[in-house]
């Protein structure tokens, strides 16, 4: 029997975190001189096995056999969820280099634009939002910056609620980033890039084993350096820097360690695109910029990560991960808006006058968490079970200071002067802290019946402990600025998260399945009880959270002796106590409305040919408010959601001429949708963009590369918000040359 007891609260969490981490790497350490005696006792009293599994594909493939979280055990195709796999290779085909890139080769993702306390990488995914739900090797990367992918080997999006293996969150999903890690095999690689969009890009990959420091020790180091306009758009500026050392020990052994640094810094020159007018996008060009040249975004993201692993047998397995990451942030972001006064009918867009919304401020988020979990392979009565239990414990923070401006100068809406100085006053608007404790306990079992069938059934537990307090202050009549109030809130909330599935293997390579999961919102979800940037409102304090639902019916096939994969899914997402206006207490909510989002998911990934690859999807969401209130500010009953594409498909692929020239091509697509579902509805229309790639070998270990973005040049509307749009990218070519020895 294993027994796990805890006793930890308050301010001892930190510490009992820290030493109950240490305690596990250093009988890590102890195991090491006795392993290879203690493999050889147990090897003949566990006749149960690990089941091995072959990993098949090429090197440089667009498809991935396996999840990239060990809460999953079974290869993918096996697996009764949607997942979607962006590998390091598609991301560099394609020439992303934001994680916003990456992930437009979801369908069912669409991207929103941020203020307050959700700028950085901010999406929605499955029709909930997903800004929360982004991931980094299994544990959650909560910070409010915009990510770079030079560190990831993958990109892997779980569609679904996901809280038996989560956590609070994962309404319609996560994005879970995996890391490079350290190997036995040396690498030294790197990109120098250079774009028509200014941009000036370089990357360096050095993988090196350290056999002369003992065995299976490895080090890895990635390094970037990035800067870049946007195409089409005028004074925005991107600058950031990256590093991410790895060093592991043991490698190759039943027992291993890995420890881990990232960092990301970023200095940009912020870009809150153009104003609404009237329901529609402002109808300017495209390059106009509402900003002042002093608006800045400055942000850090430092993450130190151990991990240690040890495998008792081909039976036990037991793994333990301790994070501390802490972001940082600096702001000054001018967003443009057109005052409800005037109307297309009056007011000609040559005679209006924007204003502009100062979001100012600084903040800092921290987190402090264990993961620990054990596997095992054994059976009963002829069964098959894979058993994954575990527990997870953490601490986390948000402290953010925010202000407003008074007399920030306006502007014109169709000639902006981007040479305009920002002679606002700055005043305090609220000083908030926010901290959490959680604590939860899982258990998940694949049940392998015979040769075709399989049960999946998985419980957890959370605790999310949370305390808000704000002090808010007045907008100052005559410069002067006043304590308005303080007010404080304390939430437990204690929840279950189930899921079960059902899974039928007609042939060895595919699966047809049903699968059920549950999820949970709770208030202070993202560290905060403010629901408003504007208003400043607290309205979600006292209440439960907020519950989701899934059903899928899904079917996986692997073709082609294992090269190219194709799924397809039914699903039905159900918030069933979503949040609402109160009727009857102006400015606060009540856990009394329905969304469902009803939709199909299609995917081909994988070689068709050894020359031809392809990486498509297509989704297709039918979102629904079903249940509301009369009081003002409700969606209307039957409105969709919003950022909810009812259309959205991806397409790349590439072909490898037999002279080495590789030929790249693909589209995004996304059909119309809205950003406001009360009045004034606010919709933006849908899209297509063209993309191309040509890559070619120079000598074995450099390769030239070409990408061309939006070929058409299509103005079109990517981020959205309720306030604002951020127009996608014009035309823009990026000049690649790699090397790899």
């Amino acid at each position: 029997m294993i027994r796990f007891q805890f006793g930890i609260s308050g301010a001892k969490q930190r510490r009992k975190v820290f030493l109950g981490s240490v305690s596990t790497l250093a009988l890590a350490a102890a195991a090491l001189p006795v392993q290879a005696q203690t493999q050889k006792d147990t090897a003949d009293a566990q006749p149960a096995q690990l089941q091995t599994i072959t990993v098949f594909g090429h090197e440089r493939d667009y498809k991935a056999d396996l999840p990239s979280i060990s809460k999953l055990t079974e290869p993918l195709v096996d697996t009764p969820q949607s997942i979607t796999t962006i590998t390091s290779q598609l991301i560099d085909d394609r020439g992303a280099t934001t994680l916003n890139d990456a992930l437009r080769n979801v369908p069912g993702i669409s991207l929103g634009a941020g203020e307050f306390s959700w700028q950085g990488t901010n999406l929605t995914l499955r029709g909930f939002n997903a800004r929360n739900d982004i991931y980094m090797d299994g544990m959650r990367d909560f910070g409010s910056y915009y990510r770079d992918p030079f560190n990831l080997d993958q990109v892997q999006v779980l569609e679904g609620p996901s809280s038996i293996l989560f956590g609070r969150g994962s309404t319609g999903g996560v994005i879970n980033q995996t890391s490079k890690q350290a190997t036995l095999t040396p690498l030294t690689s790197g990109t120098l890039s250079f774009g028509t969009d200014e941009t000036k890009r370089i990357t360096a990959d050095i993988d090196q084993p350290l056999p002369e420091f003992g065995e299976g020790v490895a080090a890895r180091l990635n390094v970037m350096g990035h800067d870049s306009m946007q195409a089409g758009r005028a004074i925005g500026e991107n600058q950031r820097f990256g590093v991410a050392p790895t060093l592991a020990f043991g490698l190759g052994t039943p027992t291993r360690v890995t420890l881990s640094y990232f960092h990301q810094t970023e200095d940009d020159t912020p870009d809150y695109g153009i104003p609404w007018f009237a329901g529609s996008p402002a109808p300017v060009p495209r390059n106009n910029f509402y900003g002042f040249k002093g608006d800045h975004l400055h942000t850090d993201a430092d993450i130190v990560t151990a991990r240690v692993e040890h495998d008792f047998n081909d039976a036990i397995r037991v793994s333990s991960q301790l994070r501390y990451a802490d972001y940082r942030r600096d702001f000054r972001i001018s967003e443009p808006t057109v005052p409800t006064s005037f109307s297309p009918a009056l007011n000609p867009p040559s005679t209006i006058t924007i204003s502009r919304n100062e979001w100012i401020g600084n903040s800092q988020e921290t987190m402090l968490q264990d993961q620990t979990d054990a596997t095992f392979k054994f059976e009963t009565g002829g069964l098959e079970h894979t058993v994954v239990t575990g527990f997870e414990v953490g601490s986390e923070s948000s402290d953010p200071v925010f202000k407003n401006s008074l007399d920030t100068p306006t502007d014109t809406l169709l000639n902006p002067n981007e040479n305009q100085i920002y002679t606002g006053q700055p005043y305090l608007r609220l000083r908030s802290n926010t901290d959490a404790t959680s604590f939860a306990a899982y258990v998940l079992d694949t049940i392998k019946i015979g040769e075709q069938w399989q049960l999946i059934g998985g419980w957890r537990w959370d605790r999310f402990d949370s305390t808000f307090k704000g002090t808010y202050y007045t907008v100052p009549p005559a410069q002067v600025n006043q304590f308005l109030k303080y007010n404080a809130a304390n939430e437990v909330d204690q929840i279950p998260s189930y899921r079960g599935a059902v899974v039928y293997k007609p042939t060895p390579d595919s699966s047809v399945y049903f699968a059920y999961g549950t999820s949970f919102n709770p208030s202070a979800e993202m560290l905060t009880q403010i629901t408003s940037g504007r208003g400043l409102g607290t309205g979600y304090e006292g209440l439960a959270p907020e519950k989701n639902q899934n059903f899928e019916f899904g079917t996986k096939w692997d073709l082609f002796n294992h090269r190219l994969a194709l799924s397809a899914a039914l699903f039905r997402e159900e918030k069933t106590n979503a949040r609402v206006p109160d009727p009857h207490n102006s400015g606060f909510f009540i856990l009394a409305g329905e969304q469902r989002v009803d939709g199909v998911d299609l995917e081909a990934v994988g070689r068709i040919t050894d020359a031809w690859q392809v990486h498509a999807g297509y989704t297709y969401l039918h979102s629904v408010q079903d249940g509301t209130t009369l009081a003002a500010g409700s969606p209307p009953v039957g409105a969709a959601l919003a950022n909810v594409p009812k259309h959205s498909a991806t397409l790349w692929t590439e072909y490898r001429l037999p002279f080495g020239l590789e030929l790249g091509g693909g589209i995004n697509y996304m059909s119309s949708r809205v950003a406001q579902v009360t009045a004034p509805v606010e919709t933006v229309p849908g899209y297509i963009t063209f993309d191309a790639m040509a890559k070619y070998p120079l000598t074995e270990q450099i390769v030239l590369q070409v990408n061309v973005y939006n070929l058409t040049d299509r103005y079109f509307y990517d981020q959205i918000h309720n306030w604002h749009i951020v127009p996608g990218a014009g035309r823009s070519a990026l000049f690649s040359a790699s090397f790899k020895y």
